[in-house]
């Protein structure tokens, strides 16, 4: 998620470039030296740090990755990027204050995007604060109706508060975007089961 793209020399915009490039082919411990590179030549480069820790979440290592995501909030606290990056680092580790505080900030700071309104919505609901984190991502899926990692999401929270017609209309919909979504097909079995325990 790109928010705030600062204007830097050529030499380090051609190296964020090539560690971005990195990172989508999934040569993560590739695209760290690259960014190392950045940060040697420029300290205050927020978004090396941002890009680090993203990257260093890919790789599971969530201490070296709130080490960098420190630093770059430290170098611009008005950054949505690492307060959302953050927040889902803080999710994956299951500390749900932490993880909603993140991503309000990132929310105030860059309002209505669906990916910040996505993990915020899940952190809600992890939270115990099951209606909000439900309304959060329905808000989150006006803003992006085809999303499959929203909508499996929303399914997920639905199956669990027992709305089981609106987990499948959800899931169905995710099939409808992704035919081959196996959290999709898996949950819908799941369903079936739940669903034939009621009876």
């Amino acid at each position: 998620m790109k928010t705030n793209q600062m204007n830097y020399d050529d030499f380090t915009m051609e190296l964020l470039e090539k560690a971005e490039s990195a990172k989508l082919s999934g040569d993560f411990e590739g695209a760290i030296k690259i960014l190392q590179k950045v940060i040697l030549s420029n300290h205050e480069c927020f978004e090396a740090f941002e890009e680090m820790g993203d990257n260093y979440m890919s790789l599971r290592e969530l201490k070296k990755a709130k080490k960098a995501l420190d630093r770059a909030t430290k170098i611009q606290p008005k950054s949505a990027n690492a307060h959302y990056l953050l927040g889902f680092l803080y999710s994956l580790d299951q500390k749900w204050k932490d993880s909603i505080k993140e991503l309000q900030q990132a929310d105030e700071l860059f309002p209505n995007h669906p990916e910040i309104l996505r993990c915020l919505g899940w952190s809600f609901y992890n939270e115990n604060r099951k209606a909000q984190g439900i309304a959060v991502l329905e808000r989150s899926k006006n803003l992006s109706p085809t999303d499959a990692n929203i909508l499996c999401d929303l399914g997920v929270c639905y199956m669990n508060s027992a709305a089981f017609q609106k987990a499948k209309e959800s899931f169905e919909q995710v099939l409808k975007v992704d035919p081959n979504s196996d959290q999709a097909k898996e949950s819908l079995e799941f369903l079936k089961i739940l669903r034939a325990g009621e009876k």
